[in-house]
């Protein structure tokens, strides 16, 4: 249960790091609750997955999933480069994830 709660963090990692995108500085009050919200129950969800989970694989698998998660997001709705380089990149980031995963104990 730890890993899917940590997935669900991760994946609100994602809605905030976009969103701060659109709050242009926190100025548009409609995304920045969304954001902020995101923050906080992304936050609440690492701890929760951190009882079980050794907190150095939790952070990392949840910090690549936001990483991984925030460039995929851009190159799809921002109009980021999808260069063979970045998905290259973003694979290493993905196997690192899977690596931690199957490793943990």
């Amino acid at each position: 249960m730890s890993w899917f709660i940590l997935f669900i963090a991760g994946l609100l990692e994602v809605v905030w790091a976009i969103g701060l995108k659109y709050t242009h500085g926190f100025s548009r009050p409609g995304p920045s609750v969304v954001t902020i919200t995101a923050m906080i129950i992304s936050i609440l969800l690492l701890a929760w997955a951190m009882k079980t989970l050794p907190a150095g694989t939790a952070y990392a698998v949840w910090t690549g999933i936001g990483a991984v998660g925030a460039a995929t997001a851009g190159i799809l709705l921002l109009g980021e480069s999808a260069s063979l380089a970045r998905i290259a990149s973003l694979a290493c980031i993905v196997v690192g994830i899977i690596g931690l995963k199957l490793s943990s104990h």
